[in-house]
């Protein structure tokens, strides 16, 4: 018998209940009691759907108030000094992911502490909270462990799951040494975290579970000598914790490659490998795999939206089963489904040709079970396994999908569209004659804070209550107070506050032929931020210009120069729900022309600063090294043939972060944007130390404060920063901003923390 297993769930809920859930309780309107209970809630209806979709192996453990990571700190105790003084539970646990901001009362000390550093979880959009390790760092797991705690919830329903744990030496991977502790390997620190381990598989095996999963995707990226040889003696050990347990290696997002040898020795009952993002590693598992290893197959795509291939994918089914035999074959998603929306039930607007090619975590789990009841009853599925083919063959004869003129702007792009007119000094000095602008210049990174009454408007002329004149006014009064506010604390470089756009990739879909949008589609990104990426589904155009009216219009507000701002090519490509039926390299590509299109609208608009966002280009980056040359070449020619066909004298900015640039400084280089903005205020410096190192000499604006926090920094705490910042980088180069845009801010905290930062330029002018 074939099973089927999902390896993750979608935490957000239906409608975005776990969200609006976390921040009623963080803005008081629920109790810590209701909260927890509306979360378990959630968790339930969750198991129960899995069940009634007839998986075999759910799994429990996936669920999370903020980041699984950081669960999984908390369980080990992983917990750095700065937040020890605080309440035990939520309080430190939320401090931990973003930060806490409360003054002195009687009887109770002010408390001001930052977040945890956050990073991209691999190539995805999603954030985790990056773990902190100190030297000789001891792991005690938790009195109440998590994921045990929710195998027994589930276990009390009827409902016997699959726990699923994050594996000790990806888990150390992920994290990073603490700054007080210097530079120490952190595979030192396995034998006391195996320990931990052993503790927590030992309680799931008293819990009564009989599989655990533990996820191990750092196998599918390049490993040193010494990581790999780690893996089996710690496998080793934790198949020993419990007899009753039988252990799954989970790997995805890439090949396995070279670490085959290494996830097929090891000691435990079953591996799973990811068929979808590399499909030619069957071959390579099938024979190599041990003669008892159970083989689970991730041949649903767990981060896109299109529909299964059913009868390709039966095909890698019978492969395996001929192989290994039925009862040695479990079918399942590639990945933990977080990556994708809930279900398509809820999508009434789009239109029914389109719908019908797309298969979200409902309806992929229904996929899994097809696959797997195929091989052992197919007639039990031949009406599913026949309306998948007519929906598979439909979408690639769809005339919907192809652009004849589209097709052809391709064919006709020249190197000459790669390259600004001028070096960089050169357009340096027209640039600085055309803006006038002081030293350590001030700006922001783009968007201000989204309030209820703009979500407001935005839902009024979406129900027809308002009609478009209303809603124009309305943004247009938006603009405004954010132009005077901008002014008024003295800002130098003004942006329009992006108060019509609902998201930075979505606004720009909307404007664009060849995308198709969502009612309901959320993903979750970092906490409690969820992300409705479009999709896009053809060729993609753009019929006319998208963002000049409104930024004209602020610019005529003041005499300041006003920023348009763009999304670019690489970040509208991967935080898009991409076709799969050509290379991504021509979709990046038409994306760049229709920028580029933009971009030279807006230069003769007179808008002097345009900047172009791709804060996504490192994480498209591919998890194996010798795929990178290639990417990196494609995806900054996107961003170049995008940016590039303006005058000197127009000044292109960019903005990027929670990136590891010391593996792409080359390339970054080679974007050769005016002005670089970076994330820096939660990575300790060593982001920006690239820049020195590879002594980059364009403008660059280091972030000074983290904008995913709620506290608001002090001048001294900004000021101390810059200080960090001008010992690494002329500071003639440097420009003053925060770490990202503000719309997930209220408008207090943003008025306080820029007029903060405001002080510290004006300060820094007189000092440097």
């Amino acid at each position: 018998m074939v099973y089927s297993s999902n390896l993750g769930f979608p935490r957000v809920g239906a409608n975005r209940e776990l969200k609006k859930l976390i921040e009623s309780y963080w803005a008081g309107k629920v109790t810590q009691e209701a909260l927890l209970q509306g979360a378990k809630e959630i968790r339930v209806g969750h198991w129960k759907l899995q069940q009634e979709k007839g998986i075999d192996h759910i799994p429990s453990g996936d669920f999370s108030l903020y980041d699984h990571i950081l669960d999984n700190s908390i369980t080990f105790g992983v917990i750095p000094q700065k937040y020890q003084h605080l309440a035990p539970g939520l309080e430190t646990y939320f401090a931990m992911g973003r930060g806490l901001q409360k003054p002195a009362v009687e009887g109770a000390a002010k408390i001001d502490v930052p977040a945890m550093e956050m990073k991209k979880w691999f190539d995805t959009n999603y954030h985790y909270i990056v773990p902190e390790f100190q030297k000789g760092q001891q792991f005690t797991l938790a009195k109440s462990a998590k994921v045990v705690n929710e195998f027994l919830e589930a276990k009390e329903l009827g409902i016997h799951t699959r726990p699923v744990i994050v594996g000790p030496i990806s888990y150390l991977l992920l994290g990073k040494t603490a700054k007080d502790s210097g530079d120490f390997d952190k595979l030192s620190l396995l034998p006391s975290l195996v320990s931990a381990y052993e503790q927590l598989l030992q309680r799931l095996a008293e819990a009564g579970a009989t599989w655990v999963q533990v996820d191990e995707p750092f196998l599918s990226l390049d490993l040193t000598e010494q990581a790999k040889s780690s893996f089996k003696g710690v496998y080793e050990t934790l198949s020993k914790a419990s007899s009753s347990l039988k252990l799954l290696v989970a790997t995805y997002f890439s090949q396995v490659g070279d670490n085959t040898d290494v996830l097929t020795s090891l000691p435990v009952a079953a591996i799973h490998v990811d068929l979808v993002r590399a499909p030619q590693q069957l071959d390579t598992v099938l024979e190599k795999i041990n003669s008892t290893q159970i083989l689970s197959l991730g041949l649903v795509n767990g981060r896109n939206i299109w529909k299964t291939n059913l009868a390709k994918a039966l095909e890698s089914v019978q492969k395996a089963v001929s192989k290994l035999g039925g009862d040695r074959v479990i079918v399942a998603p590639s990945c933990s489904l977080l990556h994708s929306p809930h279900s398509i039930e809820g999508e009434k607007k789009i239109e029914p040709e389109i719908l019908d090619w797309l298969s979200f975590a409902v309806e992929k789990l229904r996929e899994v079970t097809i696959l797997a009841k195929a091989v052992d009853d197919a007639g039990s599925v031949k009406a599913e396994l026949e309306a998948n083919s007519k929906s598979i063959q439909a979408r690639a004869t769809s005339p919907r999908i192809h652009n004849p003129v589209v097709q052809d702007r391709l064919k006709n792009i020249t190197p000459e569209m790669f390259k600004r007119n001028s070096p960089f000094p050169e357009r340096r000095q027209s640039q600085e004659k055309k803006l006038g602008l002081p030293k350590f210049a001030t700006t922001t990174v783009g968007s201000f804070p989204q309030t209820k009454e703009v979500r407001l408007a935005r839902s009024k002329v979406r129900k027809g209550d308002w009609s478009q004149e209303e809603y124009d006014s309305f943004i247009k009064s938006e603009i405004e107070k954010t132009v005077r506010f901008q002014e008024d604390i003295g800002l130098d470089v003004l942006v329009h506050g992006e108060s019509e756009r609902n998201d930075m990739v979505e606004y720009f879909g909307e404007n664009l032929d060849g995308y198709v949008f969502t009612q309901n589609g959320w993903v979750a990104s970092y906490g409690t931020r969820c992300v409705k990426p479009p999709i896009i589904f053809g060729d993609i155009h753009r019929p006319k210009p998208m963002t000049v009216d409104v930024i004209k219009y602020a610019q005529s507000l003041t005499q300041k120069p006003m920023k348009g701002m763009l999304t670019g090519p690489i970040t509208c490509l991967q935080w898009s729900f991409v076709r799969d039926d050509q290379p991504r390299q021509d979709t990046a590509f038409q994306l760049a022309l229709a920028i580029r299109d933009e971009v030279q609208d807006l230069e003769k608009a007179g808008i002097p600063v345009i900047q172009i966002d791709e804060p996504a280009i490192r994480e498209g980056l591919p998890l194996r090294q010798n795929e990178w040359k290639q990417y990196l070449q494609w995806a900054v020619d996107a961003f170049l043939l995008s940016s590039v066909g303006v005058e000197d004298s127009t000044q292109i900015h960019t903005h990027m972060c929670y990136s590891d640039f010391n593996d792409i400084f080359p390339s970054i280089k080679r974007m050769d944007a005016d002005v670089i903005t970076i994330e820096n205020s939660k990575s300790d410096l060593k982001l920006l130390s690239a820049f020195e190192t590879h002594s980059y000499t364009n403008w660059i604006g280091p972030g000074l404060y983290d904008i995913h926090s709620p506290r608001v920094p002090s001048v001294e705490e900004m000021e101390a920063r810059l200080g960090d910042i001008v010992k690494l980088l002329p500071n003639e180069l440097v420009w003053v901003n925060p770490d990202c845009g503000l719309k997930t801010r209220g408008w207090v905290e943003t008025e306080a923390a820029l007029k903060n930062l405001v002080a510290v330029a004006r300060a820094a002018r007189k000092q440097y």
